[in-house]
C-alpha cells in the first residue's frame, strides 16, 4: 500500500529532506543486490565503502530478502546504520538506509580498539587517516530517536505502522579485551588530571600542548548512559568543579571562583546540543587559567619585565634570547637583561630554563610523551642536555621524576 496515494520514491525523498532538518543524518538507497543507487551524504564515495568493508551491506542485503521488519546495523566502533525494505511481494526490491550516526560519544582510544576488531580486513594506513577525519562529522544519536526514524522509514516505503520493538537490533560486536588493567589506565587519568589542575594554579597561560595530550588520555566521566548529551554535561560538570577548586589554591578569591564555576556549570545545564556543548570545557579552562594568571602577575614587576615573563610562558617551545625580548620591548640588550635580572633574582637565561623545566615536569606527569619528545617540544638541543638541566635543577633525572609521580 502507498501512503496518502504517493509513490514510494517521494515519500522516501521528503523523508530525507526532514530528518536533515534535524542535524546531518543521512539516507541512502541500495538496489537488491547491494549496489548503492543514490544517497544525501556529502562524503558518499567513502562512508558506502565503510559500510561496506564493516559487513553492513552484505548483512542488510541478507536480511533483507528475508524478511520486511527493519534492521539496526552496528559496528564494533559505535558506528551504526538503520535500514528499511521496500518489497513487491516477497522479493527485495530496494533497502534504504539511515545513517551513518554514533550511539554514543566515542573517544579516538575506543575508535582504534573498534577497527583492531577489523584487522583481518587488512585495511590500509591511508583509508585509516582519511576514517578518522570522516567521521568528526557523523553525528551521535540516541537509540530511541533512531528507531523512531527508522519506523517512520518504514512507514513511508510501505504505509504500515510498527513498534520499536519489531525492529532487528543486531548484537554489536564484541571489541577483543586489549585496554590496560583499569587501575594502570586510572592512574594515568589521575595524573593528567593533576597536571592540567596544576596549569590552573600556577595559571599556566602555555597549556595547549598538555591541555590536547591529556584529553587523549580520558574520555570523561565514565557515565553509563544512551544519552550522550548528559554524559558530556556530567563530565563538563566535574571538570568545571576541578578547575574552580584549583583555581582557588592559585589564587583566585572563593567568590570570583564560585561564582565563575556557576556560571559554566549553568551554561553546561542550558546545552540542547553537543555542538553547543562541545566548546564549553576549553572555554572555561581557558577562562580560569587568565584569571589566575592576572591575579598572580607579580605587582613587583615593571610592565616592561612582565611583559618579557609573560612572553617566555607563551613561548617554551622556542629558543629565547635576551635580544629578542629587548628588541620586544624596544630596549637595549644590556638595559633590558639588567632590569630584568635585578627585578626578578634571575637572567632571562635562568628563568626560560626554569620554566621549561615547570613546563617538562607537567608533561611528565601527565602525559605519555617520549622524554626525547619533551626535550623536543621545549627546544632542547638533545635529549642528554635536556636531562642534565632537569636533574640540575629537580636532582632527579626526567624518568626518575616520572616514575615516582
Amino acid at each position: 500500500m502507498e501512503p496518502y496515494g504517493m509513490d514510494i520514491f517521494k515519500n522516501a525523498t521528503l523523508f530525507s529532506e526532514l530528518i536533515q532538518c534535524g542535524g546531518s543524518v543521512y539516507t541512502w538507497c541500495y538496489n537488491a543486490d547491494g549496489t548503492l543507487l543514490k544517497s544525501t551524504c556529502p562524503d558518499e564515495a567513502f562512508l558506502s565503502g565503510a559500510f561496506s568493508v564493516f559487513g553492513c551491506v552484505q548483512r542488510m542485503v541478507e536480511y533483507g530478502r528475508e524478511h520486511a521488519t527493519p534492521i539496526t546495523l552496528g559496528t564494533a566502533l559505535g558506528m551504526m546504520w538503520a535500514a528499511a525494505f521496500e518489497k513487491d511481494g516477497d522479493t527485495l526490491q530496494h533497502a534504504w538506509v539511515i545513517g551513518p550516526v554514533f550511539y554514543q560519544d566515542v573517544s579516538m582510544r575506543g575508535i582504534e580498539q573498534g577497527l583492531a576488531y577489523y584487522s583481518q580486513m587488512e585495511i590500509s594506513v591511508a583509508w585509516t587517516m582519511q576514517f578518522y577525519e570522516i567521521i568528526k562529522k557523523v553525528p551521535v544519536l540516541q537509540n530511541t530517536i533512531l528507531d523512531r526514524y527508522t519506523l517512520m522509514l518504514h512507514y513511508c516505503l510501505t504505509g504500515e505502522h510498527l513498534a520499536v520493538s519489531d525492529i532487528n537490533s543486531e548484537c554489536m560486536p564484541q571489541i577483543p579485551n586489549t585496554v590496560h588493567s583499569p587501575g594502570h589506565d586510572r592512574h594515568k587519568v589521575y595524573m593528567a588530571e593533576q597536571g592540567l589542575l596544576q596549569m590552573v594554579r600556577t595559571g599556566d597561560l602555555n597549556y595547549q600542548q598538555a591541555l590536547s595530550a591529556s584529553m587523549g588520555i580520558s574520555a570523561g566521566v565514565p557515565v553509563r548512559s544512551d544519552d550522550a548529551l548528559r554524559q558530556s554535561k556530567t563530565s563538563i560538570i566535574v571538570f568545571t568543579s576541578l578547575v574552580c577548586r584549583a583555581a582557588i589554591e592559585g589564587g583566585l578569591s572563593p567568590e570570583e571562583a564560585y561564582a565563575l564555576g556557576d556560571n559554566y556549570i549553568q551554561a553546561a545545564e542550558s546545552a540542547h546540543t553537543l555542538d553547543e556543548l562541545n566548546p564549553l570545557s576549553h572555554m572555561m579552562y581557558d577562562d580560569f587559567i587568565r584569571r589566575v594568571h592576572k591575579c598572580r602577575t607579580n605587582p613587583k614587576l615593571s610592565q616592561q619585565v612582565q611583559k618579557c615573563v609573560d612572553y617566555i610562558e607563551m613561548h617554551l617551545d622556542q629558543k629565547i634570547r635576551a635580544a629578542d625580548l629587548a628588541a620586544l620591548g624596544g630596549y637595549t640588550e644590556y638595559y633590558l637583561t639588567h632590569k630584568f635580572k635585578e627585578e626578578t633574582g634571575l637572567s632571562v637565561t635562568d628563568y626560560a630554563k626554569f620554566a621549561k623545566i615547570e613546563r617538562a615536569k607537567v608533561l611528565l606527569k601527565s602525559t605519555d610523551q617520549s622524554i626525547q619528545d619533551i626535550a623536543a617540544a621545549l627546544s632542547f638541543s638533545t635529549r642528554n642536555y635536556f636531562s642534565r638541566v632537569f636533574q640540575d635543577v629537580t636532582g632527579q633525572t626526567p624518568m626518575e621524576y616520572r616514575e615516582r609521580s
